[in-house]
């Protein structure tokens, strides 16, 4: 962990462990997936202990108070001591992955695969052409 009092927001998230490149943060960043305080940030953006961040990834939001800074990846149990997630964000997250468990399981599944003939059916019905 780093003695300063602040780091760049995308060097953190880097070592947080929310994103496996410093690249893919900062282009969440800059699309406003990522906000410090409930104000959207930019990446060289310095975060301070006791923030608040909101992060996108997907469909998956998470809620995180920044507990410590880093501006190196580490291992990933040093990653979980640099933040604390919200309980609503924790119960969210809970729920969401519940309604998308659901949902997977109402949706109809083959038995097996289809077989060569069916598959170049298949494959010419959604190009549009016909057999």
């Amino acid at each position: 962990m780093s003695a300063a009092e602040s780091v760049r927001l995308d060097r953190w998230l880097w070592a947080a462990r929310f994103f496996k490149t410093r690249r893919l943060a900062v282009d969440a960043i800059k699309a406003g997936k990522v906000s410090v305080d409930g104000v959207r940030a930019k990446p060289a953006r310095a975060v301070k202990t006791g923030q608040r961040l909101d992060i996108r990834k997907g469909v998956v939001t998470f809620s995180v108070d920044v507990e410590a800074l880093s501006d190196q990846r580490g291992p990933a149990s040093i990653a979980e001591t640099l933040y604390t997630e919200t309980p609503q964000s924790r119960e969210r997250r809970a729920q969401q992955r519940a309604e998308l468990r659901a949902a997977s399981a109402a949706q109809p599944r083959p038995i097996h695969r289809p077989e060569r003939r069916s598959r170049r059916e298949l494959a010419a019905f959604k190009r549009g052409g016909s057999q």
